[in-house]
Formats: structure tokens, C-alpha cells, sequence
């Protein structure tokens, strides 16, 4: 291998070694036995090798295209991985959720395959790892409130409530799900499960009861900047998932302009769907009309199915090269039902193990909004999430970094920007769906505006939610969902608008370079061509291509 390909591959190894399940979850194989090292000593020594290897890939020189491209999305990962690390983030986050250390496991593990012999020795070693894993995450939270970094406490008792319905259905633990026709398997991995894994996780359970509940921090002082260091905390993981050096005032500011905007939008099909075109009046319509909630699951699930179906009909017209399998449609599984999102895309194992699936959450579904459905089918399904990662995975000329990156900005950017080319596409099935479609536009824009407020300027939750209550059309219930996740994972949920205005923006700019000879179908491919990429980056290559017309 090249200077280069050695380096994206130490980095891969690096992350992995980081995030064993998240490798398990792409069918990188070497790790499947493992789960993370969590300790402060652990994360540390990561830490500084990826710095390392940021410094190193730094000081390669090369005339190669590809090799640049490369040695640029080794140095973002790197420091990106650098940063979240020194922030501590596992000390303070306990959520019910997937975003913390110990939910992950139980949303996680259960993915994992267990088809070959190996596999199976390897989940029951993990299995085996799962006290040693949460005795570290407890420890660090423990240094954590010796620290200042403590959790917030209405999610630690979101948290505690999410152990207690698992320690209490254990003839339905989703780590008892990964099955195989072997006796000798099945009866050990369930040894483990009532022997090992679950009074462990009754432990824990308790240290998150007893000590960290009561030092919580209250919700009105739930953000970042309320802790030790919070304020440089947040503006790296900004850095993080935008993949630029925007500030948390820029971003905040970002938000309330594109909210204004989006209000013409909503004047003019609100008129001809409601009759109305004030913006309250759209809000309460779309938030009280039970017209506008499913009859049952069958038809949610049917209309993700045909949402998807027609936009893989209309794919060829604008994009070149499509993905080699088609998109699944599945139901979230029902025991996931009422902790998961509204729907969301699992890829494709690297090996074959697992075909591309898009979730729909059927679960309460007549109190789901029927005019969301196109619009979330488009950005998790196709051409958003399926095609990007479908695609990615299959360039097998590029080292394996470069096609499962995690760089959030590029990759919810993507499925941001669908949302939106699915108008271009005519793939909206009438005006109602639109309106869904401004919808989630105002989601992503509150985003901006919430997620700083929370953790740069102070705000309570409570300012939080009345914000997204006057400017979005979610139900309350889902507002309070959305901005415990801001406080679970502070950060991440920025990535979603500045992507999609960012992509946006580089397509204009090459539209004006190119005039007449720009070509849509050669622009998505050229953006989905190089796997994940930093935003800078794409920007690069993109008027690269444009400058050669």
C-alpha cells in the first residue's frame, strides 16, 4: 500500500478500535469480539494516536488527486475524532437513547450477525465484556461530577425508566435476538444474559438512581455552557459535525434566517391546502387535523413503500450511477417501536450480511403525521441515505475510510438536500406532502436555532421547546423528544442544515461556472462519487470539476 492508503487505514483500525460496535455495524471485520475501551486512560491514548496520525498525514506531499482527497478526510477524521474525545462527552451523557454508552449497546448489539461459528464465539465474548464496559462508564461519570461535567437529571431518569422496562421483560432482551440454529450457542449466549449481562446493567441502573440523578444538572441550566469547560466543549463539537469553523453565533443566526424564509413558502401552499396562509393557523391545522394522522400501520407502511418506489423510478433521469441493490421497507421491529424515531435508515452490511433497510415506525401509528411520510422517505431512503451509502460502499478503489466516514454535515446534508431535490424530482404526491416537506425544512432550522440556544446562550429546555412550539408544526410530545436529543448529543443536530445549505450552495456555484453545460445527473454522481466527505473538501473537488467544464 501507499504512504496514503496506510494512513486511512491506521486511522480506520484507530476507530474501530474506538468503536467496535459501530465496526461491527459496517461489517468491518477484527473487532466483532470487542467492546470499547471507555476508561479516561483508554480514550486518552486514542486521543493522542490520532493526533498522530492527523500530524502525519499532514506533512504527506503528493500530485495524486485521489491521494489529496484521502490525506484530507484522514486529517478531518483524525482531529474530529481528537476533539470529541477531549470533550469527555461519556462523563455527562445518560440519555434513553442510543447516544449514550449504555443504550448503545442494547440498540446496537442486537444487529450484530451471528450466521458463521466465529461470530457466535465473538458475541458471547462481548457478552462477557458487557460488566467490564459499564463498570468503566459509571466510573466515568463518577469523574465526571468530580469534574463539574455532570448529567442532565430529567434524562438520567429517562434513562433509569429505559433499564427498568428491560430488566423487567427479560423473555424480551434485544440482546437475545441475534439467533442461530445452534443449541450449544443459544443456550450459552442465555447463561450469559441472566448470569452476567443483566445484573450488570441492574448495577448500573442503580449508580445512575442513587448517584447521578440527584447532582444532575436541573433543566434550566441542561446546556453545555453550564459545565466546566462547556463552552469550548460545544464550539469543538460544532467543529465536529459541521466540518467547519462556523460559530455557535453564526450557526444560531444561520437558523433564524432560514426560518424567516421558509415563511413565503409556507403562505403559499398553505392557501391552497388549508385555505389560509397565516402561518399560525397552518401550524395549528397541521398539528390538531386528525385527517392528517394515519387510518392504521399497514397504510403508514405502504405509503413509505410507495414513496419509495416511485422515487426509484424517477432516479435515472438524475443520477448517472445507482446503487446495485435496491432499498428495503420494513417496519421498526415492534419492541423498538416506542423508543425509536420516526424512521430511519440502517445500511447494508459491508459483508452481505444485511441488505440496505429503511425503518418506518408503525408503532401509535394513528398518532402519526401522514404529510411527513414522503418527505422522511426520501432523505432516509432514496435517493438520500440508501443511495449515498449504497454507493459509497461499492467504490472499492477507495480505501475503506473513505467510504464509511463518519463526517454527520456530509452525510445528513445529503439527506437534507433530497428532501428538497425530491420537488425538483416531482416526486411529491401533492401539495399536503409539501407542506411536510417545509415541515422538516423548519426542523432542521430550529435545529440551529436550539441547539446553540441550549448549549451557547443559556437557554432553558423550557425556551427551547416554546421556540419549536411557535415556529414548528411538531406535537408537543415530539418537541420534548427533540430537544432531549440536543441535550443528549449537543452538536450533532446542526449538521443537518448547515449540510444541506452547503451542498446547495456548491451546486449553485457550479451551475453559474458550467451555464448551459452543467448537468445534474453528472453533478450528484461527481457528489457521491468520493464517499463522505468534509464540506471543504467537497467545495474543492467540486470546482475542480466545474473550472474544467
Amino acid at each position: 500500500m501507499t504512504e496514503t492508503e496506510d494512513l486511512a487505514a491506521e486511522l480506520l483500525d484507530l476507530v474501530a478500535e474506538h468503536d467496535p460496535l459501530g465496526a461491527t455495524l459496517y461489517g468491518v471485520p477484527g473487532h466483532e469480539h470487542r467492546l470499547g475501551d471507555r476508561t479516561a486512560a483508554g480514550e486518552e491514548s486514542v486521543r493522542h494516536r490520532a493526533l498522530d496520525v492527523a500530524a502525519r498525514a499532514s506533512a504527506v506531499e503528493t500530485d495524486d488527486e485521489q491521494d489529496r482527497i484521502t490525506l484530507a478526510v484522514v486529517v478531518q477524521q483524525a482531529e474530529a475524532l481528537a476533539d470529541q474525545l477531549a470533550v469527555g462527552a461519556v462523563e455527562f451523557t445518560i440519555t434513553d437513547s442510543f447516544f449514550a454508552a449504555a443504550g448503545e449497546l442494547l440498540f446496537v448489539m442486537p444487529m450484530s450477525g451471528v450466521t458463521t461459528p466465529e461470530q457466535r464465539q465473538a458475541y458471547l465474548t462481548r457478552l462477557s465484556g458487557v460488566p467490564g464496559f459499564l463498570e468503566a462508564v459509571a466510573t466515568r461519570h463518577r469523574e465526571g461530577v468530580a469534574a463539574g461535567r455532570t448529567p442532565v437529571a430529567h434524562l438520567v431518569r429517562a434513562a433509569v425508566a429505559h433499564l427498568d422496562r428491560y430488566l423487567a421483560a427479560p423473555e424480551a432482551d434485544p440482546l437475545g435476538r441475534p439467533s442461530a440454529d445452534d443449541p450449544a450457542f443459544t443456550a450459552e449466549r442465555d447463561r450469559l444474559l441472566a448470569e452476567v449481562v443483566r445484573p450488570a446493567f441492574a448495577v448500573y441502573r442503580d449508580v445512575l438512581a442513587d448517584e447521578l440523578e440527584p447532582v444532575g444538572r436541573p433543566a434550566d441550566r441542561a446546556g453545555l455552557r453550564w459545565l466546566t469547560g462547556g463552552d469550548d466543549a460545544y464550539s469543538a463539537l460544532a467543529r465536529v459535525h459541521t466540518t467547519t469553523d462556523r460559530t455557535p453565533d453564526e450557526l444560531h443566526r444561520t437558523g433564524l434566517d432560514v426560518m424567516a424564509g421558509l415563511e413565503r413558502e409556507y403562505a403559499e401552499i398553505g392557501q391552497r391546502v388549508f385555505g389560509t396562509s397565516d402561518l399560525r393557523e397552518i401550524f395549528t391545522r397541521m398539528r390538531t387535523d386528525a385527517a392528517l394522522r394515519w387510518n392504521d400501520a399497514d397504510e403508514l407502511l405502504e405509503a413509505a413503500r410507495a414513496a419509495v418506489v416511485r422515487a426509484e423510478e424517477a432516479a435515472p433521469r438524475w443520477f448517472g450511477t445507482l446503487p446495485a441493490e435496491r432499498c428495503l421497507v420494513k417496519a421498526v421491529p415492534e419492541a423498538e417501536g416506542p423508543g425509536a424515531p420516526t424512521a430511519y435508515y440502517m445500511a447494508a452490511a459491508l459483508d452481505g450480511s444485511r441488505q440496505g433497510t429503511y425503518y418506518a415506525n408503525t408503532y401509535k401509528a394513528r398518532e402519526r403525521d401522514r404529510y411527513v411520510s414522503e418527505a422522511i422517505a426520501f432523505h432516509e431512503a432514496v435517493p438520500g441515505h440508501h443511495f449515498q451509502i449504497s454507493l459509497a460502499q461499492q467504490l472499492a478503489d477507495l480505501p475503506m475510510l473513505r467510504r464509511i466516514a463518519s463526517v454527520t454535515a456530509y452525510l445528513e446534508g445529503w439527506g437534507l438536500y433530497c428532501e428538497r431535490l425530491a420537488d425538483e424530482m416531482g416526486l411529491y404526491s401533492s401539495d399536503l406532502a409539501r407542506l411536510g416537506m417545509l415541515s422538516m425544512d423548519s426542523l432542521r432550522a430550529s435545529r440551529l436555532v436550539c441547539d446553540t440556544g441550549l448549549h451557547a446562550k443559556g437557554w432553558s429546555r423550557e425556551q427551547a421547546i416554546a421556540y419549536m412550539r411557535d415556529n414548528t408544526a411538531l406535537a408537543p410530545v415530539e418537541i420534548e423528544n427533540e430537544v432531549d436529543r440536543y441535550l443528549a448529543a449537543p452538536g450533532q443536530a446542526l449538521a443537518y442544515m448547515v449540510g444541506r445549505l452547503e451542498i446547495q450552495r456548491i451546486r449553485a456555484a457550479a451551475e453559474e461556472k458550467l451555464g448551459s453545460s452543467f448537468d445534474v445527473r453528472a453533478f450528484h454522481d461527481l457528489v457521491l462519487a468520493g464517499g463522505p466527505l468534509p464540506l471543504a473538501v467537497l467545495d474543492g473537488v467540486v470546482a475542480e470539476w466545474a473550472a474544467r467544464g
